[in-house]
């Protein structure tokens, strides 16, 4: 045998790998040399206190992480947006002095971006991930950004871990894969070692994280704000958006199969519902509390991993926001599109949430390095439409073109302008909290729960929504290799229900947990789909139409349909127009290829003849709606299509000839969404 040579080999495959036998066991330093001493906790001014600026590791760390991709975002880089307009319902005085949150008469522009937060801009949309949305104000006083996402908090408690959670999160560096998916070993070895996750975990396996559309999904702010009224007086503030469709989601067959069909499902969805005139609308919500209750609840409300239950601290509606306009190009405005949750107005301040606090510094490094300097807030979808002056000059990218021989402050040779602005001339005041602590590397002890709130969120799913985050664990963890991974994360969720974790160790082959579960009941209804709105409203039926249809009766009933607010679109065995049996002509706009079940919210087998090949394409649109639950309807020559394969009897299916019965009885299965009861064949 020839030693020598595996020894060699051995050498050459640890330099290659970046380390050698004996550094393996290498202590972690910054990219000076410097020996770090804590990695888990960024430098604060007290255990709750604000992240200070001195904190070399933090900022290196941070900075490395928001330059390692160019050109895209980091994270959140595929995603769409569009423009609409904001009004407030009432004068919020009372809460806090922001201009454009005091008059209803006034219409405040806003700017959109919905995301999916780990794929790359060329991944699939329907992926299961949290969701971006960020909305840019464009207000009286400068712009204000609200960067948040469809799920109300975040897997850390600390902005320092960011960096970490996003590479465990992506692609395995080693071979680059998988891409815009959790289902892997280093994405589950960081939630098994880093067990604040254990919340947000279980809203990315629920169904909030495949989301029907962008108009159909929450948006929250994440953190915890502060409103500041003129007198200086300060409430705590969570921000929310509510889709005035309502909260639906996709199935995960569904969802998977339409990542191939149209991967970008959700960006033509938004595209062509504005264009359609269907313009999404959210109501803008916030949570108030009053700094004399901070410590009122079993939680930290500065927690980024903990929600405030709507039950014990309410929802106030004060706004909506409506959608009416798409971007007229794409780079210009989506991708040039520079938020930052720093970015606020008065009467908005900040906490010292230690996510939050991270934020504010790793916005503005991002922006830096991907557009390409620091005038990116000159870029016409950044630029405010208030006046702005300031003695800041040159760069990359510089449009302003500034007069003058004075570049400084304070002056005598322009007169001292620009001046700053005093309070009652509306200059930004920070609010002025008392700090007080040690500079240290360390969390509250109020944040160490990491799994009362994960059971809160079990408690209070319905008995199909915990089906389906039971499969999707199963399915993530199926797609890990390593066993003790596996393991770690079946005990680590023991603690969020053995229920839960009993049923996903089945499926994967792990042991399940032993014991019961912890005596915690409280549930909380708004955090289940199964109460949020259901209306008929925008949704797309898929109208299989044959040749020599009922014309009369079906011309009525797709007139009915439209007039409910839903959106009929014929699919038949080629393009162009359907003949009835007095010679009605209805153009369909799909065929069998090029469009599939998956694409529509219900299915209309409408009727008329077609060969076999007809009916067996026919039958099978009708057979994968069912399976996913979806309301199937049906009239006139269409029933046989029932009858070979779901029956008539089945819930949310519809079998009527009566044109009027029909649009009733279809229109409350629409509006149903799904049909979890429903046994399928």
């Amino acid at each position: 045998m020839n030693h020598g040579g595996n020894e060699k080999e051995n050498m050459k495959t640890e330099q290659l790998s970046g380390f050698t036998a004996d550094d393996k066991g290498e202590i972690l330093t910054t990219n000076q040399g410097v020996k770090v001493s804590e990695d888990e906790h960024s430098l604060k001014a007290g255990v709750r206190g604000p992240t200070l600026m001195e904190d070399f590791h933090f900022r290196e760390k941070m900075t490395h992480f928001d330059h390692e991709r160019i050109p895209e975002r980091v994270v959140h880089a595929r995603g769409f947006a569009a423009h609409g307009e904001f009004r407030v319902y009432e004068r919020m005085k009372e809460y806090t002095k922001a201009h454009f949150l005091q008059d209803p008469d006034d219409v405040t522009p806003v700017f959109v971006r919905f995301s999916t937060v780990a794929g790359s801009r060329g991944s699939a949309e329907t992926v299961r991930d949290a969701r971006g949305f960020a909305t840019k104000f464009y207000t009286q006083e400068g712009n204000y950004d609200l960067v948040g996402n469809n799920i109300p908090v975040f897997f850390i408690q600390d902005a320092i871990k960011f960096p970490d959670l996003v590479h465990a999160l992506k692609p395995e560096p080693h071979n680059e894969i998988p891409q815009a998916q959790s289902a892997h070993d280093t994405f589950w070895d960081f939630i098994a070692n880093n067990q604040e996750s254990a919340h947000m975990v279980m809203w990315a396996m629920s169904d909030r994280a495949i989301p029907r559309s962008f108009r159909m999904m929450e948006g929250f702010g994440v953190h915890t704000f502060r409103f500041v009224n003129e007198e200086g007086m300060a409430h705590f503030v969570k921000f929310h958006w509510k889709p005035v469709l309502g909260t639906h989601s996709l199935v995960w067959d569904e969802a998977q199969k339409i990542g191939g069909k149209d991967p970008d499902f959700h960006r033509r969805d938004l595209w062509e519902s504005i264009e359609m005139g269907n313009y999404p609308e959210y109501e803008l919500g916030v949570q108030l509390l009053s700094e004399e209750d901070e410590f009122k609840f079993d939680f930290d409300v500065l927690d980024p991993t903990k929600l405030w239950p709507e039950e014990d601290i309410p929802v106030k509606l004060i706004g909506k926001m409506t959608l009416n306009r798409n971007v007229d190009n794409v780079f210009a405005e989506t991708e040039q599109a520079a938020f930052h949750a720093g970015n606020v107005v008065p009467g908005i301040d900040f906490t010292n949430d230690p996510l939050l606090q991270g934020r504010l510094f790793s916005y503005t490094d991002t922006q830096l390095i991907r557009l390409g300097g620091p005038n990116f807030h000159e870029l016409p979808i950044n630029r405010p439409v208030c006046p702005f002056h300031n003695n800041q000059r040159d760069g990359y990218g510089r449009q302003t073109i500034n007069r003058g021989q004075v570049s400084y402050h304070n002056n005598s040779l322009a007169a001292g302008t620009p001046r700053p602005a005093s309070g009652a001339e509306g200059g930004y005041v920070h609010y002025q909290e008392k700090v007080d602590g040690r500079k240290i590397r360390s969390r509250s002890e109020s944040f160490n729960d990491f799994f009362t709130q994960a059971t809160l969120f079990w408690n209070s799913m319905s008995t199909p929504e915990k089906e389906h985050i039971i499969q999707a664990f199963s399915f993530e963890l199926g797609k890990v290799k390593s066993k003790s991974v596996q393991q770690q994360v079946v005990d680590m969720f023991a603690n969020v229900s053995i229920e839960l974790a009993s049923a996903f160790a089945e499926a994967i082959g792990a042991v399940p947990p032993s014991g019961k579960d912890k005596e915690y009941a409280k549930s909380s209804p708004a955090l289940s789909q199964e109460n949020t709105k259901k209306l008929p409203l925008t949704r797309k039926v898929g109208v299989i139409l044959g040749q020599d249809f009922n014309g009369e009766g079906v011309g009525a009933i797709l007139d009915g349909l439209k007039q409910k607010g839903m959106q009929p679109e014929v699919i038949s065995n080629k393009l162009g127009p359907v003949t009835g049996n007095k010679g009605e002509k209805i153009e369909a706009v799909h065929t069998f290829l090029t469009a599939d079940s998956v694409l529509f919210d219900a299915i209309y087998a409408a009727g008329g003849t077609g060969n076999s090949l007809f009916m067996k394409e026919a039958a099978r649109y009708v057979s994968e709606a069912f399976a996913h639950y979806k309301p199937i309807g049906a009239t006139f020559e269409g029933m046989e299509i029932l009858e070979k394969t779901c029956g008539a009897e089945s819930r949310g299916v519809v079998a009527e000839d009566d044109s009027s019965t029909f649009i009733s009885r279809f229109t409350d299965a629409v509006s149903a969404h799904r049909f979890w009861d429903r046994k399928l064949l």
